[in-house]
């Protein structure tokens, strides 16, 4: 069902790619935040200021729970918001289309379009930063203040690959350790299960505040990339199960 601000909801975010993580201490809910192809570019890019239109957000947040070995996972499923930069059919909201919805039944979020107010008084302190607040990993340098996440994106070198090419499928902090994880799967079907014979890999972030809201946590510095092969039966590595996804 489309958002009351006719928006609707595009199922193809569940192939798009990482851009950045946030461990929100302030509301206790995790988000991953995922763009389509012109928004990984133009991070990648550093072309972010502005972000160029037919950029495409779709921000996940899950609450999260505590495990018994101390681990914080995602639980129940909260929301989904997304954001579409169009700055010419959009101009009465900042260049940017928002929208949201609510619960495993995708419940649009507002009575009705003048919902977008709440969303434009939010990221009102961002607008030196094209209303944004996530800083996407990016090894680009971009003048500003903190509008990309360069330490992020830095991998141990004799990598084959890019975990971030990958499809997330989780993501999990440590509190001990102030670590943050996110699974990725090699493969499209990795958002929602761990297909046989595929490649997995987990990658451990140390955690900072997040400049841009108080109370929250983004990833830092990389601390490790762990690698395993899927058999379909023992599930994702390091005992985590895919995040529920409606």
């Amino acid at each position: 069902m489309p958002s009351p601000n006719r928006i609707p909801y595009e199922e193809d975010w569940r192939e798009w790619r990482l851009i950045a993580v946030t461990d929100r201490g302030d509301n206790r809910q995790f988000r991953m935040i995922l763009g389509n192809d012109v928004a990984v570019k133009a991070a990648r890019e550093g072309n972010v200021h502005p972000w160029p239109d037919g950029a495409k957000f779709a921000k996940i947040a899950w609450w999260q729970q505590q495990r018994a070995d101390g681990l914080v996972v995602p639980g129940a499923f909260f929301q989904i918001e997304m954001m579409i930069k169009d700055a010419q059919r959009f101009r009465d909201s900042d260049g940017w289309g928002w929208a949201r919805w609510r619960g495993v039944d995708l419940k649009p979020y507002g009575k009705d379009a003048t919902f977008v107010q709440e969303c434009t008084g939010c990221h009102l302190p961002m607008r030196g930063n094209d209303y944004v607040y996530t800083q996407p990993f990016s090894a680009a340098i971009v003048a500003g203040d903190e509008v990309v996440n360069n330490a992020a994106v830095r991998m141990p070198q004799g990598l084959s690959f890019n975990p971030l090419d990958w499809a997330p499928v989780t993501m999990y902090s440590d509190p001990q350790r102030h670590t943050i994880s996110v699974v990725f799967a090699d493969s499209k079907e990795g958002m929602t299960a761990a297909a046989s014979g595929s490649a997995q890999a987990v990658v451990t972030w140390t955690e900072r505040d997040d400049p841009h809201w108080f109370g929250a946590r983004v990833a830092d510095r990389v601390v490790s990339v762990e690698t395993a092969a899927a058999d379909g039966r023992s599930g994702f590595i390091a005992g985590s199960q895919p995040a529920q996804i409606p």
